[in-house]
């Protein structure tokens, strides 16, 4: 079935299968088709006749499908004589003197024409298999299964350069498909298109003459309805049930209805409200909007570059953007030409009126002045499309990204030096308690619970790490040095000795002691990291999943940042980019700095090795010697 215009003379009509009757396909002018007479098309497919709706005694002129044969299930999309039905079974389909169809009474009145003004005498009206018949008519919806008279919703096809179908409702838009691109409607989004593959519209001159539709996967008999509601439904029948199933229907949902979010809104059907001002603007009448009333629409929070010049506001000789909005049904009236992608920016930025523009390689350029209505967000599909906005709302966006990106920096590294300095103070005031201690007592040691860890001492330590050799050394602090050593069973162990200008007191020095021994690796982080359990280190206090990648991302960073070599490690810049998710492909980490080292007995301190990685365990010991 296809959409036709009020000029057409297209019909594209359906029923269900009646008697056997005459076979013939074609009413000439020398021939008539009186009530119960049919002719059917010529694949059979089609049939064209009188008939009575359910529940009623009328008669009226239709065309129904010849092969389906369940009279149960028998229903009409259009009629001939819906304003003027017969009393009785007089009726005669024939070809007037002036060449048009009409159907007249036993009394030879007209009660419908065709009305075809460039008619000629001798002409004749063919059924075709496609079920087309070459009359004018609109098709609208019946107001009930027993009255095919006219209803309160119409469709059809505007014939422009870009065309769409649409219902209307009292002759107002109630639901519109988009712009057609030579296949489909490409903001039909609803399942009235499912089973669709492509539409040909035949035009003569400035008129849809004639729209067929392909369908996918051999969809078979099948017909599109347009009821009293104004639902548009595409319904298939099935052969096995007898009745018709429903494959596709229209409008389906709020957003489908025409204009629901006003003027500069874009409706989303999946969001809750599903009606949102574009980017740049704002509701016009706030209450209304905050009540859930949209239809006041919205108006620019900036104003553009010829409002800013003839005001003579700040930055009028700034030109404006345009904000890309991308799988949306496009707004109504749009603007065709026939132009490149990069010329149709151009054409809209030149123009002081165009307020949006958007492009297709099979529509070509589309531009829109005024306000924009019907505006649409989809999850797939769609086009997309530009909106122009004045320099300041990117100015705008720029300036909050630099904030979020400055506040993340800032908090990255407020926590770790905050945390650092209140440690310090808090040593150094544990350190003036301990001021006039010169070395540690050893008395004190019997204070302190060692919770049953092994303990050495000085000359057993000295012992292993040969006298604290050079050669032997790991690392050096603020607290002291770490040497490597091994003891005289061969356990490997590593011991750091505190300098005597470190501010570490007896507690720090034994809870450090306790610490230590209870790691069950030399670097936790990383051994986190290569067992693919990184989110085990984030406190659970602060968990929440929906956050996941992004703690993640920022844990890969910090491990990026501690490598070993200076020029592994990426820059600020880097780092900020990083953060911001504009690099998305994280490199590897590398091993950090903190893992035992491997040095030549023959290096000064300043020329250690290259990281040395050892599966063996280490035991880790602090020696406290001034």
């Amino acid at each position: 079935m296809g959409f036709l215009s009020k000029r057409s003379l297209l019909y594209a009509l359906c029923c269900l299968f009646l008697n056997l009757g005459v076979a013939r396909d074609t009413i000439s002018s020398f021939q008539s088709l009186k009530d119960p007479d049919y002719i059917i098309s010529n694949g059979s497919a089609f049939r064209l006749g009188f008939f009575s709706p359910v529940n009623s005694t009328n008669r009226y002129l239709g065309i129904w499908y010849n092969k389906i044969s369940v009279v149960n299930y028998f229903s009409v999309v259009w009629v001939a004589n819906r304003e003027r039905p017969l009393k009785d079974s007089s009726g005669v389909l024939t070809i007037y003197e002036d060449g048009n169809l009409v159907v007249l009474n036993g009394q030879e009145e007209i009660l419908w024409s065709s009305n075809v003004s460039n008619s000629v005498p001798n002409s004749s009206a063919t059924l075709l298999d496609s079920g087309n018949l070459v009359l004018q008519r609109d098709t609208t919806g019946a107001i009930s299964p027993s009255d095919p008279s006219i209803g309160r919703f119409s469709s059809g096809v505007i014939p422009q350069n870009i065309s769409q179908g649409f219902i209307w409702k009292d002759g107002h838009p109630y639901w519109r498909t988009g712009p057609w691109n030579g296949q489909f409607f490409t903001g039909a989004q609803s399942r009235v298109l499912d089973y669709q593959r492509g539409y040909t519209l035949v035009y003569d001159k400035e008129e849809i003459v004639c729209a067929t539709i392909t369908y996918v996967n051999g969809l078979g008999l099948s017909k599109h309805f347009l009821d009293s509601q104004g639902n548009f439904t595409q319904l298939r029948w099935d052969d096995e049930k007898e009745d018709w199933e429903v494959v596709g229907f229209a409008p389906a949902n709020e957003c489908d209805v025409y204009g629901t979010c006003g003027a500069f809104g874009s409706c989303y059907a999946l969001s809750s409200p599903i009606c949102s001002c574009l980017k740049g603007f704002e509701p016009k009448i706030v209450e209304e909007w905050n009540r859930g009333n949209w239809m006041s629409g919205c108006v620019r929070r900036t104003p553009l570059q010829r409002e800013r010049v003839n005001n003579g506001s700040k930055g009028a000789g700034k030109a404006d953007g345009f904000l890309k909005l991308e799988m949306v049904k496009v707004p109504d009236f749009a603007k065709w030409s026939y132009r490149t992608k990069d010329d149709c920016r151009k054409q809209c930025l030149e123009n002081c009126s165009c307020v949006a523009y958007a492009y297709d390689t099979h529509i070509g350029c589309m531009s829109w002045s005024g306000n924009l209505f019907d505006l649409q967000k989809f999850s797939t599909g769609g086009l997309d499309i530009y909106i122009r906005l004045s320099y300041l709302e990117f100015e705008n966006e720029r300036n909050l990204k630099v904030i979020i990106i400055v506040t993340v920096i800032i908090g990255a590294m407020a926590i770790p030096s905050t945390t650092y300095f209140l440690w310090r103070w808090m040593t150094e005031k544990r350190v003036r308690k301990n001021k006039s201690r010169e070395s540690l007592p050893s008395k004190n040691l019997n204070n302190v619970k060692l919770h049953e860890l092994p303990t050495f001492s000085l000359e057993e330590l000295a012992t292993a790490t040969n006298n604290f050799h050079v050669a032997n050394m790991l690392g050096r602090g603020g607290f002291g040095t770490v040497y490597k050593g091994k003891l005289h069973d061969g356990q490997e162990i590593a011991v750091k000795r505190l300098s005597r200008s470190s501010g570490q007191g007896l507690e720090e020095f034994m809870n450090e002691v306790f610490v230590i021994s209870k790691l069950q690796h030399r670097n936790l982080a990383w051994k986190l990291w290569n067992d693919d359990n990184i989110m085990a280190l984030v406190d659970p206090t602060i968990w929440d999943p929906c956050f996941q990648m992004e703690m993640l991302r920022c844990i890969h960073v910090g491990l990026l940042c501690v490598q070993e070599l200076a020029r592994d490690r990426p820059t600020v810049s880097t780092i900020i980019s990083m953060l911001n998710s504009e690099i998305l492909d994280l490199p590897t980490p590398k091993q950090p700095a903190f893992t035992e080292r491997q040095i030549a007995s023959n290096e000064e301190p300043a020329q250690l090795g290259q990281i040395k990685s050892s599966s063996c365990n280490i035991t880790i010991t602090t020696v406290y010697a001034r």
